[in-house]
């Protein structure tokens, strides 16, 4: 797919079209990966079940809050880079390289379990670009450093919920989220 930014004619000093093409369309990824997550983390908050329902409910939303102002400043480096950002479902869709979540209606533990893996796709995802960006933009980096410290505590917060007092995570080797879902719950189960 060709980029959305290939007709990039300015940008900030210091950084060159090139980079700027390049950097905007690593955020433009950024921008879907976290559109797709504040939508997810939603319908989590609309679809979690069972004894902890409260407590998950009340967590997810400062965390839907927080990811939708992180879309914010990508959309807003990407103009001021002198790229489009495109935040249209389609665009999304078309371009996104994972699956659509996939449990529904859930206890809260099992939603839990699937947004360990989603969180950690999206770090790793966000770690390489901020990689990338290291020596070309290093405003976009620390931009993308702060969104990672928030994204590593949103994790550090689902995790807290699928650790035993070992210090062992009832996800751990799961490779899908109905996987993950199904390890929590399991783990759970086997709780005195």
């Amino acid at each position: 797919m060709p980029s959305q930014n290939a007709d990039i004619s300015y940008t900030v000093p210091g950084v060159s079209t090139q980079d700027s093409r390049r950097i905007s369309d690593l955020l433009q990824m950024r921008l879907h990966s976290l559109n797709d997550l504040h939508l997810t983390l939603k319908h989590v908050h609309w679809n979690v079940v069972g004894p902890h329902f409260i407590a998950v409910h009340e967590m997810i939303d400062p965390q839907v809050d927080k990811v939708r102002a992180m879309t914010d400043d990508l959309a807003e480096r990407i103009s001021t880079l002198g790229g489009q950002p495109n935040g249209t479902p389609g665009a999304l869709v078309d371009r996104r390289t994972w699956n659509d979540y996939s449990i529904g209606r859930a206890e809260a533990i099992e939603h839990l379990g699937a947004l360990d893996l989603v969180y950690t796709a999206v770090i790793k995802d966000h770690r390489e670009a901020m990689q990338a960006t290291e020596t070309s933009d290093p405003v976009t980096q620390d931009m993308l450093i702060e969104q990672l410290r928030g994204l590593e505590l949103f994790q550090w917060f689902v995790r807290a919920h699928l650790e035993s007092s070992g210090g062992e995570l009832s996800t751990r080797g799961a490779t899908t989220e109905t996987g993950a879902a199904g390890q929590a719950a399991e783990q759970a189960r086997s709780q005195p």
